[in-house]
């Protein structure tokens, strides 16, 4: 009987454990620990008259397996954020290429229509005309210059400050980079339906080295991130005054910084919302 009676309480015991594992989530696993715990108590009571019970080196050892599955689950969520990023990663750097690719053909048409242009000019003897054509083609020169400068240098691009008060709060910004051509078309995707209200943007610096200017926000910001567990998510506790504070000591003089967000939309649904909050009253 005290055999059958200490198999009984063994598969019992294994069956919660077993359960708990197959359904572990890697942020319980204090909670689950508690739980076995609590059914290793209950075996103890129980099986006080027939001295059975559960051996705390066998105990020790289903909670070290819970702690190993909650690691391993971790690890297996931060290699699908790490791919899910890369990913993304990588089509930024696609969106970027065909960017610089499209501007760079656009240049080259219109640098061939301007030379051709400047030919039939230079054939009739306009010589007024060609010199104006030949600033237009020294501005479309020093564009191409561009284009190839920002394609062979990665480090180039705009840091970027912005804000979204309807969805964070006045005390919170994100502070990335972009190798974008146009900065604000990556401030638009950002401001896709997983957010309610559109980004603000409050400073848009070009930098020959705009990784590096990105990388030292980031660490005199390092103990104000709002999550802790990924470095790739770059939003911080911080007010536009105190980004443009840090981003002044690093990059010199800002030609454009907006302190106070704009915040359009939210700010209309605010309104909207009171008005019939005030209709609905009135109507009572």
């Amino acid at each position: 009987m005290v055999r059958d009676f200490s198999k009984l309480m063994l598969r019992a015991y294994n069956a919660e454990a077993d359960n708990l594992v197959r359904g572990f989530k890697p942020y319980k696993l204090d909670s689950a620990i508690d739980r076995l715990t609590k059914v290793a108590t209950l075996i103890v009571r129980l099986g006080r008259t027939m001295d059975i019970h559960i051996s705390d080196p066998y105990h020790r050892l289903r909670v070290q397996e819970l702690a190993l599955t909650a690691d391993y689950l971790a690890k297996v969520a931060e290699e699908k954020e790490r791919e899910r990023e890369e990913k993304a990663r990588l089509r930024e750097e696609r969106r970027v290429q065909q960017e610089i690719e499209r501007e760079r053909a656009r240049l080259d048409k219109e640098r061939q229509h301007y030379s051709n242009a400047l030919d039939a000019l230079i054939a009739k003897g306009d010589e007024a005309g060609a010199a104006r054509l030949r600033e237009q083609l020294a501005e479309i020169q020093r564009a191409i210059e561009d284009v190839d400068y920002r394609a062979a240098n990665v480090r180039a691009g705009y840091v970027y400050v912005i804000s979204n008060v309807g969805s964070f709060g006045e005390q919170m910004v994100k502070i990335g980079m972009t190798r974008r051509l146009d900065p604000r078309d990556r401030v638009r995707e950002l401001s896709d339906a997983s957010v309610p209200f559109n980004f603000d943007v409050h400073a848009l610096f070009f930098s020959n080295d705009a990784v590096g200017i990105e990388a030292q926000m980031h660490e005199r910001l390092a103990n104000r991130r709002v999550n802790r567990v990924n470095q790739r998510r770059e939003f911080f506790f911080a007010t536009p005054a105190e980004a443009k504070h840090h981003l002044l000591e690093l990059a010199g003089d800002l030609l454009q910084y907006e302190e106070v967000p704009v915040a359009l939309e939210y700010h209309q649904s605010r309104t909207h919302t009171k008005e019939q909050g005030s209709s609905t009253v009135t109507g009572d």
